[in-house]
């Protein structure tokens, strides 16, 4: 079987690498500066990630692929 194609506007950034980025700089907000959130990114770093609650949430959001990029176009492309 073949992976499900998505449908409409998708982003340009892969998911595998902000996973990645999220599951081990989370607390830097790197997989935040991946996809272009430089605000939210810089807010992480000063919180901490706000102290681990918002890269779990972060985390999770990837994980079920609803994650967007600074543009409002979801990662869905794992490679």
């Amino acid at each position: 079987m073949s992976a499900p194609v998505p449908t409409g506007p998708v982003s340009p950034k892969l998911l595998l690498p902000a996973v990645l980025l999220c599951f081990f700089l989370g607390t830097l907000g790197i997989h935040r500066f991946y996809v272009g959130k430089v605000g939210t990114g810089i807010l992480m770093i000063v919180t901490l990630g706000g102290l681990g609650f918002w890269v779990l949430i972060d985390f999770i959001v990837l994980l079920i692929g609803s994650f967007k990029d600074k543009e409002g176009l979801t990662l869905k492309q794992w490679t």
